[in-house]
């Protein structure tokens, strides 16, 4: 059974029983209405010869034999209404009638008959009525069906022979088209089949077509193009996060290594406060890791959507901000904003914001919260030194190093912009930065309707 897996032998198999089962009920159509037609032919010629005889009959009592077609096998015979017969062709003559059957209304009737003096096939008896001055005959032609069956028989035997030659035609066209077409695949196949998780930079072969393949080879192609930057960004996260957590680890150990080395000249006390800095800041970073774990699992990135006041949200993480900041926090233009969203996911977005603002900026940072008929706009803006234009789409990747002042030295994890764009594009939104002079975020959420 294993070799009927393959498609190509089941589409040949396919091609073949449908077009058998076409061929078949239409040699049978062909043969059934060459046989009708056979006997309709002879049905004509028999009525035909029937008014002949019955034009004889009303002239006259017509005298035996009546004349046939030398080599016929068809009978002709004239019966009165008693049944006795007048008049009849020379290869029935002194036989009995050879039907009893009646005109209809019509004139004429016609019945097959399996046998007759005449010869050993069937027939074909046409009757018809025919009044005369001197009473009413019938007159009777029986025309052989002898040709009916022979050339019907020569007809199918000639569609048994050729209808397994064009089986055996189609099969083998259908077996090379479905070959050729399949390859493609097969190629694919062979390719995917290779590729592993070090290999992801190989492509499978793509076909200068348009049809279904071609679209597959494509399609493939692009999904490795996604699982290659998939895994080089997860070797990169990896990489980075590692060293991120390697680095306050790397600190605790030594400072409590070299105090317990000399425990006459430690500084317990500074110790134990720089040890708390880096377990807070590894907290922070295990915080941040877990939540975009838990973005990268699930498909939307969103838990639950609920009215909310983003407003609120914005005001609360102000008041937070000011009271662990020397920075003037300017919310003056902040005004009501509501629309569907997850809560806890953009209180974290807008706290990420709002710190790294707080972080870079010189004095002061500036929130504006407006809402339009479509769209929400937060904009979160410091007077620091800004973004250079060539790196700000970097600062969205995660452990993103700038090369300039905002680069990540001052407390941040690297994961808060990645945490915030993920958190924005979940909800359906977008996120902006320019520099107005410092760096500007600006970031719209749609309303739904």
């Amino acid at each position: 059974m294993r070799g009927f897996a393959s498609v190509r032998v089941r589409i040949t198999l396919a091609a073949v029983i449908v077009v058998a089962l076409a061929l078949a009920a239409g040699g049978a159509w062909v043969v059934n209405a060459h046989r009708v037609s056979l006997i309709d032919n002879i049905e004509t010629a028999a009525r035909l010869r029937a008014r002949d005889v019955a034009t004889t009959v009303a002239d006259g009592t017509p005298t035996s034999p009546l004349a046939v077609t030398p080599g016929d096998e068809s009978a002709v015979q004239v019966v009165d209404v008693r049944g006795n017969v007048i008049a009849a062709s020379s290869n029935i003559e002194g036989q009995p009638r050879i039907s009893t059957l009646q005109p209809g209304p019509s004139g004429f009737a016609s019945r097959m008959v399996a046998r007759l003096p005449v010869g050993d096939s069937s027939f074909l008896v046409v009757a018809l009525r025919v009044a005369t001055p001197s009473g009413t005959y019938i007159v009777y032609v029986a025309g052989s069906l002898n040709i009916v069956g022979a050339s019907t028989n020569s007809l199918a035997r000639l569609l048994l022979i050729g209808l397994p030659v064009l089986l055996l035609f189609v099969a083998g066209t259908t077996w090379v088209v479905s070959g050729r077409a399949l390859r493609p695949v097969e190629a694919i196949r062979q390719q995917v089949e290779v590729i592993g998780a070090e290999d992801l930079h190989q492509r499978v072969p793509e076909p200068n077509r348009v049809d279904e393949i071609g679209r597959l080879a494509r399609t493939m192609n692009a999904m490795l193009d996604r699982l290659d930057d998939a895994n080089e960004r997860q070797r990169r996260f990896i990489a980075d996060a590692s060293h991120e957590i390697r680095s306050p680890l790397t600190g605790i150990r030594a400072r409590l290594e070299v105090d317990l080395a000399h425990p006459s000249g430690a500084d317990w006390q500074a110790t134990e406060q720089d040890v708390l800095d880096d377990a807070i800041r590894l907290q922070h970073l295990v915080d941040d890791l877990l939540v975009l774990a838990a973005s990268d699992a699930s498909s939307s990135g969103v838990s639950a959507r609920e009215p909310i006041d983003l407003d609120e949200i914005v005001m609360t993480e102000a008041r937070r901000l000011r009271s662990r900041s020397s920075h003037r926090i300017d919310t003056a233009g902040v005004s009501g904003a509501q629309f569907l969203g997850d809560a806890d996911a953009l209180t974290r977005a807008v706290r990420n914001l709002l710190d790294n603002a707080a972080r870079h900026a010189q004095s002061k940072v500036t929130i504006t919260l407006t809402e339009s008929d479509t769209t929400v706009t937060l904009i979160v803006a410091d007077d620091g030194p800004g973004i250079p234009p060539d790196q700000r789409l970097r600062i969205f990747e995660r452990f993103a190093r700038l090369d300039d002042g905002r680069a990540r030295d001052l407390g941040g994890t690297g994961l808060g912009l990645a945490i915030t764009h993920d958190v924005v594009v979940s909800h359906g939104g977008r996120i902006d930065v320019d520099n107005a002079p410092g760096a500007r975020f600006t970031v719209s959420f749609p309303l739904a309707v």
